[in-house]
This record gives C-alpha cells, sequence and structure tokens, in this order.
C-alpha cells in the first residue's frame, strides 16, 4: 500500500492559485498562452519567412506592365 505524499498548506495554496490563473487566462484569451516561446530576431535569415513576404508583396513595375 502506498503511502500518501503530505503537503503544507502553501503547496495547496500556490497549485490552487495557478490552476485559477491558468483558468483566468484560457476564459480571456480563449486558448492557453505561452510564455515560454523562444524570441527570434528578424535580422537572422529566414528562407520561409522571406518567401511568405516575397509572394504577399507583387514588385511594383509588375502593377505597371500589367
Amino acid at each position: 500500500m502506498k503511502k500518501k505524499k503530505k503537503t503544507s498548506a502553501l503547496e495547496e495554496y500556490v497549485k490552487a492559485n495557478r490552476k485559477g490563473s491558468r483558468e483566468a487566462e484560457i476564459e480571456n484569451h480563449g486558448h492557453p498562452v505561452c510564455y515560454n516561446r523562444v524570441h527570434v530576431s528578424k535580422k537572422v535569415y529566414n528562407r520561409k519567412r522571406d518567401k511568405a513576404d516575397a509572394g504577399r508583396y507583387l514588385p511594383y513595375l509588375y502593377h505597371r506592365a500589367a
């Protein structure tokens, strides 16, 4: 038979507070918000993002010729 681990009142308070905070966050935003995402620098070469930007905006001369 396993013994239950004793938890202090402070640990229970912190756990309940985190759960409540997370539920409120989901209610406000509609989904969980990630705070651990790595910040990506715009100066770093990123082929995928560059190609997406190129397809979004056509050159000025192309509009004139067409």
